[in-house]
């Protein structure tokens, strides 16, 4: 049903266009999983700092296979949905 509403949608000039997010993901890299001897998981030293999060918003036209990619490294709602505005803005 979702794919003939895309379609019908896109055959009456109305351009569909999803929307997904992904993350956070740590800013900074770390080393991949190791094995730890069980009952002593792995721990991050004292001085430790995470430096933030950052998230991938993700625009993608069913039709065309078009997708657009931005990173953010705030997300707070007007973060999200400002950078949102300003891609489907250029698109239109």
């Amino acid at each position: 049903m979702i794919e003939r509403a895309y379609t019908l949608a896109e055959s009456m000039g109305i351009a569909v266009w999803c929307e997904d997010e992904a993350g956070p993901y740590g800013t900074v890299p770390y080393p991949g999983s190791n094995w730890q001897p069980e009952g002593h998981p792995a721990v991050y030293p004292h001085e430790y700092v995470r430096e933030g999060t950052a998230k991938m918003v993700t625009l993608f036209h069913p039709q065309t296979g078009e997708v657009r990619v931005k990173g953010v490294t705030n997300t707070r709602n007007e973060t999200l949905h400002g950078g949102l505005k300003e891609e489907l803005a250029a698109l239109f």
